[in-house]
């Protein structure tokens, strides 16, 4: 399965989102995508959902000298999460990624300011939480974010992408409550290589997607027990 754009991997996932969704209870529903690329396909899923959408701004510790290759990430004031099979394979400890895990730090918060603007972040206490990336390479960044989250005390919490590697989609269940992905390739290599259209997405259009969607998230009254 390959999809036009993230717009139209979103649109699929929302479907299926909502399918699942139907079959359970999932209460006061509302989607966290994470930034940049989750954006534009959690705004599908909430759409699907009727839903709030929100962000979660977690950032990846790439490899030195391949800094596309996720061997950590960054989420809220936690501290780096490590794929430590990864660390082994190459030869390095956390404590050498020092540097780059504060050059990380420095930019989340930078997004986190600019994406909210000063606005508190939903109340997921009881809630069903719908985590959404626009795909799972090694899952080290969708691991970090449902971690937090969990930390939120969610009644439920959902994992939903279009596309991952197998191994990290298998691994990734056990962080979450239910998993929905479209497609798990045999030979996934990249999450790029299952999008006709895979440019980068800018602060531009995260915000233009926030202004539409995000408003109704922060004045929505949650549900508590």
């Amino acid at each position: 399965m390959r999809f036009e754009d993230r717009r139209d991997a979103g649109r699929l996932l929302g479907e299926s989102v909502r399918e699942r969704a139907a079959g359970q209870d999932w209460p006061d529903p509302v989607v966290i995508a994470l930034p940049r690329g989750g954006v534009p396909v959690g705004a599908q899923v909430a759409r699907a959902l009727d839903a709030p959408l929100d962000v979660l701004v977690v950032r990846k510790i790439g490899a030195p000298g391949r800094p596309e290759v996720g061997i950590g990430a960054i989420a809220g004031e936690a501290p780096p999460l490590f794929d430590g099979r990864a660390l082994r394979m190459l030869g390095i400890t956390p404590d050498e990624l020092g540097a780059d895990v504060a050059r990380e730090r420095t930019e989340l918060h930078r997004r986190e300011a600019l994406y909210r603007r000063g606005a508190p972040a939903p109340d997921l206490r009881s809630r069903a939480v719908v985590l959404v990336d626009d795909g799972l390479a090694t899952g080290v960044t969708a691991r970090a974010a449902a971690r937090l989250l969990r930390d939120e005390e969610p009644e439920r919490l959902v994992l939903a992408v279009p596309v991952g590697d197998r191994r990290a989609v298998a691994e990734l269940r056990t962080e979450v409550d239910d998993l929905v992905c479209l497609s798990q390739p045999a030979d996934f290599r990249a999450v790029g290589l299952w999008y006709e259209d895979f440019e980068q997405v800018g602060d531009e259009e995260v915000l233009g997607v926030l202004a539409g969607l995000a408003v109704p998230a922060r004045l929505r009254p949650t549900r508590h027990r």
